[in-house]
């Protein structure tokens, strides 16, 4: 499976992890590869899996890992006896390659046989009476990157959901957040509830999935269910964590992930984030965006059949060249929204409703409206934050 999942390219493009070391000097180590602490919860019991190309780990000699050691979840567990039901696959399919919410088919396994049960099927993205029945424990295994409007935790929290209602366990293999050491933007509010925002949290919440799991569950946001954590090792919020796989496909680079939380709210306005280019997330532009230099025209590629503004010239910002450092200090950022919205001339034009899902509020849209700086519009959403920061400290698994 492993050799299937590299087939798609996403492994090629995406910055490879050469060790990640914690503050302490130990590599990081995820939740899936402490087998010993999961793999006691799992022996005779069916198993469903909510997971997709991301379950990998560097585990050498373990059966079913590649020549370089890496195994897949599905793989291990098969590999190893251990008898897996189903496997729930969440937004972009489960070898990660679908665009951003395009409806994906229930298929099977060819390494294993095991059926994929898509999420984002078309349907209300709840499994069936028979699919819930069809194992004992559920296990959640994928690489989130700790934005709000990012679907894969929300995939967990729906699937959590049910299995509060089946009475069915769930062990959470956690992986560090890449953006982890932030925690930034206005937290969402109730009437702007959507697929791409569940939770009241900020747009950077800082929290693992493990944790924003817990989370969930501890302030009632989701009806609670027997949960299980197995935590990374030698993992802090600080800890600067380089992806081994990219998450999506339009999430192929390190520089990408910082970068979405400031630039995807462009996904909220007719301005391009780069999809149907080689630089998805790593450039803007638009044709009504003068006085910018960089110029662009999206075509289809994969990972966006039909991208926004496809075939259209734009022109806008490349920010490819920025240092990794610097894109992953910037967190979240208005700046880039705000000299769009001055330069197309657009007034409210500019925005679409979206905007408010992916900011979670109404008055981002007012102030950049009336010319408010982003220090201005930062204080508005502060008291939310310091809120949240004191409420995020009771579930967390790993230091700041």
């Amino acid at each position: 499976m492993v050799r299937a999942l590299l087939a798609g390219g996403l492994f090629a493009v995406c910055s490879v992890m050469a060790g990640t070391l914690a503050k302490n000097g130990l590599s990081v180590s995820v939740g899936m590869a402490d087998t010993a602490a999961y793999f006691p919860l799992l022996k005779g019991r069916r198993i469903a899996l909510l997971t997709n190309h991301t379950a990998v780990a560097d585990l050498p000699g373990a059966s079913g890992a590649d020549a370089s050691g890496r195994v897949h979840l599905v793989d291990l567990l098969y590999r190893r006896g251990f008898e897996v039901t189903g496997i729930f696959s969440p937004e972009h399919g489960f070898r990660g390659g679908a665009d951003a919410g395009e409806s994906v088919s229930d298929s099977v396994d060819p390494s294993t046989g095991i059926p994929i049960r898509s999420l984002y099927d078309g349907s209300a993205r709840r499994p069936s009476d028979a699919a819930m029945r069809s194992f004992d424990v559920l296990v959640v295994d994928m690489q989130d990157v700790g934005l709000r409007f990012y679907t894969y935790h929300i995939s967990m929290l729906r699937l959590m959901e049910a299995c509060a209602a089946y009475d069915k366990p769930v062990i959470v293999l956690d992986r560090p957040n890449p953006n982890g050491s932030h925690v930034d933007g206005p937290v969402l509010e109730k009437k702007y509830r959507s697929g791409v925002g569940l939770l009241p949290v900020p747009v950077l919440h800082g929290l693992t999935m493990g944790e924003i799991a817990r989370m969930a569950v501890g302030e009632g946001w989701i009806p609670p269910c027997a949960l299980t954590v197995i935590p990374c090792r030698h993992y802090t919020h600080s800890t600067e964590y380089l992806l081994p796989v990219a998450p999506s496909p339009n999430l192929p680079t390190q520089r990408a992930v910082y970068l979405y939380a400031s630039l995807c709210l462009f996904e909220g306005t007719p301005v391009s984030v780069g999809r149907g280019t080689d630089k998805p997330f790593e450039c803007f532009g638009h044709p009504a965006l003068h006085g910018f230099g960089y110029t662009f025209t999206p075509r289809p590629t994969a990972g966006a059949q039909h991208p926004p503004l496809e075939g259209v010239a734009c022109r806008g910002m490349n920010l490819s060249d920025l240092p990794l450092s610097e894109a992953r200090a910037m967190g979240f950022s208005l700046r880039y929204v705000a000299d769009a919205l001055l330069a197309s001339g657009l007034g409210d034009r500019f925005f679409t409703p979206m905007f408010e899902k992916l900011v979670g509020t109404a008055y981002v849209r007012a102030m950049l409206l009336d010319g408010a700086s982003e220090e201005e519009i930062r204080a508005r959403w502060q008291p939310d934050v310091d809120r949240y920061r004191r409420l995020r400290a009771r579930y967390l698994l790993y230091p700041d």
